[in-house]
């Protein structure tokens, strides 16, 4: 039975800052609330109240709500209209598919002179003949029954007749009331009927031994005389068989150990099966037979079903906790990252050029607390927790975490992470080897070594500025490194000049292609 605590109608009072002492509309549907309670002492100035779609089965606990102006409640197990005299202001009942046979209790809400609307389709009183035309001249103050509003002539047509009127219903109310209460004994001689049941499958055949103890108890002492003196002539032959018999089966019980071990194995297992399945078969037949006997619809029968259900959704939970959940693989055992994304959230993975840093835009909820996000961030992957769940995504590039930036927007709650790309490293290029039988010449090595050593200064000398932090840097500093690698360059291009000219005034050294336009002075022959 679920009742009406503080903590449920504080969860309901959110609109209301959880304030339920202030509370002008609270709304406790579909919570299979079975008594009204608490609500006329915590809720003083209720306005509207919603308990549809419950097992409410009297209207109690009302009668202090001065303020409340809507009731509603639809598809409950309500018989009889009653108690609502202390709600003065009251302008609109709804009391949808309920059970109210009762119609003269209607009769009870004259004192609510502020009710315009009242609602009772799906009612066991509709169906009487005469039903609207008593309502409607017995509450003079309704505007609107059922949802069609109530015109002058209709109250006029009302009023005429209405002692025949009258005595019409309540001879057909009697007459519900008579059937109403055969059902109810069938259903409690059903409920009896499945008590004894229960105990006779529990207590089994009690009856019948507790009448067959004495005859044995006789029988047993004759017999044991005769036994006695069997026995002792016995006692000297089984000895020495005993003797014989205990060496071979030393031998036989050591082979059928063994043996045993193995069927008692199979055997469980497939005892463990065969009762798994029966369970099963009987939880079938149980559930088709529940669902399959036809029965009335009444309070009573309505809440056996929701009993029924409850009974198995319960059973359906403890068998989920009993199957441990399989646990998601984040990293494989190649070591191998896995992209993840267990809470369902939108994202964005992009890569900012002139920061050089790279930018994850996740969509948490917006209302959620922050405490239930944990992130952790690695050189190659993210991975974030949003109230147990895992989302993980693989970079494009590596990252410093040290580095990484975690914050939160306050309009829409997305989670923004901001991870620097990790320092540049540098590449070794592709050495192309020389064709075969060709041999490079003392200019041409000379001149690829000294084009490998710009290579080399180039790179270190950028990778240098690189390692620096661009935003520590001021825009002195940055000129005068400026200067210092141009002075650097031209003294390394001066020594390979040097070095270019000095091989080639060698003696032993290639002779040098000319081009068309140059001219050679050539010395004149000697006479």
């Amino acid at each position: 039975m679920v009742h009406i605590t503080e903590e449920m109608v504080r969860r309901r009072a959110e609109h209301n800052d959880c304030e339920i002492f202030s509370l002008e509309e609270v709304s406790l549907h579909q919570q299979d609330i079975e008594r009204i309670e608490h609500l006329d002492r915590w809720c003083r100035d209720l306005k509207i109240l919603y308990l549809q779609n419950n097992l409410v089965s009297r209207m109690e606990n009302l009668s202090r709500l001065k303020k409340l102006e809507y009731l509603n409640l639809a598809l409950n197990n309500i018989e009889v209209i009653e108690n609502l005299e202390g709600c003065e202001s009251l302008q609109k009942l709804d009391l949808t598919v309920n059970f109210i046979g009762c119609l003269s209790s209607a009769e009870s809400l004259r004192h609510n002179v502020h009710l315009r609307e009242l609602f009772l389709v799906g009612n066991p009183c509709t169906e009487f003949q005469g039903y609207r035309q008593f309502l409607v001249s017995s509450l003079p103050q309704l505007k609107s029954l059922d949802g069609t509003e109530i015109s002058r002539s209709e109250r006029i047509r009302s009023s005429q007749g209405l002692k025949e009127v009258k005595r019409r219903v309540l001879e057909q109310e009697k007459e519900f009331l008579r059937r109403r209460a055969e059902e109810k004994e069938e259903v409690q001689r059903k409920a009896a009927g499945e008590e004894k049941g229960n105990k006779e499958r529990r207590g089994g055949s009690d009856g019948s031994s507790s009448t067959n103890t004495g005859r044995r108890l006789e029988e047993n002492e004759e017999s044991q005389e005769v036994e006695e003196n069997k026995e002792s002539q016995e006692v000297e032959e089984n000895e020495e068989r005993q003797e014989v018999e205990e060496n071979e089966e030393s031998q036989e019980n050591e082979e059928n150990e063994e043996s045993q071990e193995n069927e008692e194995n199979e055997e469980v297992e497939e005892n463990t099966k065969q009762r798994g399945e029966q369970q099963e078969e009987q939880q079938e037949q149980e559930e088709q037979e529940f669902w399959n006997t036809p029965c009335s619809f009444t309070p009573e029968s309505r809440l056996e079903t929701h009993r029924h259900l409850e009974k198995k959704r319960r059973a359906k939970e403890k068998g989920a906790e009993q199957q441990p959940k399989a646990s998601r693989t984040l990293i494989t055992a190649d070591g191998r990252v896995m992209n993840v994304n267990e809470p369902k959230l939108d994202f964005s993975l992009t890569e900012d050029e002139q920061n050089n840093t790279v930018v994850l835009d996740l969509a948490v909820y917006r209302h959620m607390d922050t405490s239930l996000v944990d992130v952790d961030v690695q050189t190659t992957y993210v991975r974030v927790s949003v109230k147990g769940k895992i989302f993980q995504v693989v970079l494009p590039a590596e990252v410093r975490p040290d580095s990484s930036t975690a914050q939160r927007s306050q309009t829409s709650g997305h989670l923004v992470l901001t991870m620097p790309r990790a320092e540049g490293e540098i590449k070794v290029s592709k050495v192309v080897p020389h064709p075969a039988g060709v041999r490079p010449s003392r200019a041409s090595s000379s001149s690829q070594h000294s084009l490998s050593l710009i290579k080399q200064t180039y790179c270190s000398i950028f990778t240098a500025v690189d390692r620096v932090d661009r935003s520590q840097l001021s825009v002195f500093t940055t000129i005068i490194i400026i200067i210092i690698i141009i002075i650097i360059i031209t003294i390394i291009i001066i020594i390979i000049i040097i070095i270019i000219i000095v091989t080639i005034s060698l003696p032993g050294a290639p002779p040098v292609l000319l081009l068309a336009s140059d001219t050679v002075k050539c010395p004149a022959p000697a006479n």
